[in-house]
């Protein structure tokens, strides 16, 4: 059985340090190996961004795509090979910004796959400009007199698109979030985590003394229900979304695989490719 040290290649991450995207690294690699995954067994699909650069710092399958474009790749990988386990990763300006269009659709499809979002509330790659996460008055390069627009709140998008999975977890807290990644990988369907890591050298308003002061994980909610949608999101709105732990779960909802008329069991890249002569001959003449 694979374990932590399976999932660590010799890559050094070039992460500014303390950087969140460090926790989230090692809670994916901590997560693979105690769900009895093999480093074969696994891909890690990126977009672009410092959070991108993580499928190249894993031992496992890896393909770094372009902004916004993650969630295409990750589910044309799953839907070709169904015995891998899929994970799409990326930050707030990759899947909120750019790739939202791919977010919603991918969250209302529900193929079975996990999407990790690095949430610094800004672009660090590029040098510190504001990004939809960014709050109103943040001042940055690209806002020198304050954002005028209200941040996003992606997880009240993600639970109105229809989310079957939606978590979300502080990079800090490494224990909850490698037990949600977990429970991704073992839901049904497209899990969503969203993870608070912040950016120490570009955003000195979202850090992690500020994240540790108002965050509320939802363990601390009386009577919580994590399969009640219509509590998730009155949750994330009286918390402005700064709340964290399994917020909603749908295990009732086929994943999207399981909804196709006659898609096997067997992965596609397993299948025959060839055409028997008479089949192709058919398909020709119904061109005619």
């Amino acid at each position: 059985m694979a374990t932590v040290k399976d999932f660590r290649n010799e890559v050094k991450p070039n992460w500014c340090p303390a950087c969140g995207d460090f926790s989230v690294q090692a809670a994916i690699q901590r997560a693979a190996a105690n769900s009895g995954l093999e480093p074969e067994q696994v891909a890690l699909v990126t977009g672009i961004g410092c959070s991108g650069r993580i499928s190249g710092y894993v031992h496992a399958y890896g393909f770094h795509g372009i902004h916004g474009r993650s969630l295409p790749i990750a589910q044309g990988v799953k839907i070709a090979n169904r015995e891998l386990t899929v994970i799409a990763s990326g930050g707030d300006g990759d899947g909120f910004a750019i790739g939202i269009g791919h977010t919603i659709h991918a969250i209302r499809r529900n193929i079975d796959m996990t999407y990790i979002v690095m949430d610094n509330q800004i672009y660090g790659l590029t040098k510190g400009q504001t990004s939809p996460r960014s709050g109103a008055g943040f001042q940055t390069k690209s806002t020198p007199m304050g954002a005028i627009e209200p941040a996003l709140s992606p997880m009240e998008v993600a639970l109105a698109s229809g989310a079957t999975f939606l978590a979300q977890s502080f990079s800090s807290n490494i224990k909850q979030l490698t037990d949600l990644i977990e429970q991704a990988i073992r839901h049904k369907g497209f899990s969503l985590v969203n993870v608070f890591s912040p950016c120490v050298t570009f955003n000195k308003v979202n850090t992690y003394d500020w994240f540790k002061e108002v965050l509320k994980d939802v363990s601390e909610i009386p009577g919580y229900d994590p399969s009640n949608r219509v509590a998730a999101m009155t949750t994330l709105m009286e918390t402005n979304g700064l709340v964290t732990g399994l917020l909603y779960q749908n295990e009732q909802q086929l994943p999207y695989e399981e909804r196709i008329p006659g898609f096997r069991q067997e992965p596609l890249v397993r299948q025959p490719i060839a055409l028997e002569e008479a089949e192709f001959e058919k398909m020709m003449n119904s061109f005619a």
